[in-house]
């Protein structure tokens, strides 16, 4: 990590701590640019990465999350949500199944350490090994059409990849995971890196044409995105469904921890607020009420400036609130628009493999 950090400060990164990937590469707008329409490389590094090894995994880990994770082939990849015992959001995950394990990869700055959490439900009868990966393992995302290109000039051929599909692979002297996405529903791929190889991964992916892109820019295409975070769209006060993530719940699995509710609301049609983009006519703080006509519809849980204006997601009452809505946020103007990343309805995936 250290050789890492060293060629990121060469590449004019800035950090806000020692312990987080690059805040800025002094590149804003251009990282934004090579996101949307060529490549750029983001560093995931502080992402918590967890192995659930075993003979009970997979039944253990079908227990604990909103998707069908028995259904999981090797090589084959699913978004899970973690929920309480009310259906209440503590964290999205992505799983990767792998022929001798399930690659967790959780959401950044948890409110709780995944691991402990998981380890809170274990039974000494439980074939099960939870290992945390995250110092022995770098994750770094290709963001942009033009990512299947850039990794073809090393010879891995991705084109027809399905959209839940990893594998391993060889980029020049390494062996790591590849796996189609990159954590903000745009085009591109995610990369497991040995950590000892991550430095020359990532001067690789620099000298080939990928722009790096630091937390910031990630910020602001998450919003523009729509991907739920922690403490921001990812609470307790918020259920999955809420949150417009049915892409990650099987409603067909059976039981889980907090199945109860979320079947509950979908059968009774229960959800009585979204999530949504907004785009803002200026700055808005989340935690800021959302009106309608003098009627409190909401409330913002992100906003930032990015290239196209100030953008922020809020969850607001399903019957108040369509695409083009005009609300007002405190003293600023909006409007509601649909988040690229986001679905509100039930999602059948395509098996890929």
């Amino acid at each position: 990590m250290n050789a890492l950090r060293e060629l990121q400060t060469q590449a004019g990164a800035s950090f806000a701590d020692a312990g987080h990937p690059p805040l800025d590469f002094a590149n804003a707008e251009i990282a934004w640019q090579a996101a949307l329409n060529a490549v750029a490389v983001g560093d995931r590094s502080h992402w918590p990465l967890i192995a659930v090894k075993g003979e009970d995994r997979q039944q253990f880990l079908h227990n604990q999350t909103t998707n069908d994770i028995k259904a999981l082939q090797p090589g084959e990849s699913c978004e899970a949500v973690f929920v309480n015992s009310t259906g209440r959001t503590l964290d999205l995950a992505t799983i990767y199944a792998t022929d001798d394990a399930l690659l967790v990869l959780s959401s950044p700055n948890p409110v709780q350490n995944l691991r402990d959490w998981l380890d809170r439900y274990l039974f000494p009868m439980d074939r099960v090994e939870l290992v945390d990966l995250s110092t022995e393992w770098v994750c770094l995302s290709l963001l942009g059409p033009a990512s299947g290109a850039l990794l073809a000039e090393f010879g891995v051929k991705v084109e027809e990849w399905g959209d839940r599909q990893h594998s391993q692979v060889e980029l020049t002297d390494t062996t790591l995971r590849l796996a189609t996405g990159n954590g903000l529903g745009l085009a591109g791929y995610t990369l497991f890196v040995p950590a000892e190889q991550a430095a020359a991964v990532w001067a690789l992916l620099k000298q080939a044409g990928a722009v790096p892109l630091g937390e910031r820019v990630w910020q602001q295409l998450r919003v523009r995105q729509g991907r739920p975070a922690v403490g921001h769209e990812l609470l307790t006060d918020y259920n999955p469904l809420e949150a417009g993530l049915w892409r990650s719940i099987s409603f067909t699995k059976g039981c889980y921890i907090g199945q109860e509710t979320i079947a509950r609301l979908n059968t009774y049609k229960g959800v009585k607020q979204r999530l949504w983009g907004v785009q803002l006519s200026a700055a808005a703080e989340p935690g800021t009420i959302i009106m309608q006509a003098e009627n409190k519809i909401g409330v913002l849980t992100s906003a930032i400036a990015t290239p196209e204006g100030w953008l922020g997601l809020a969850y607001v009452k399903t019957k108040a609130a369509e695409a083009g809505s005009e609300i007002q946020v405190g003293e600023v103007e909006g409007k509601l628009v649909a988040a690229p990343y986001l679905t509100h309805e039930y999602y059948e995936p395509e098996k890929t493999i």
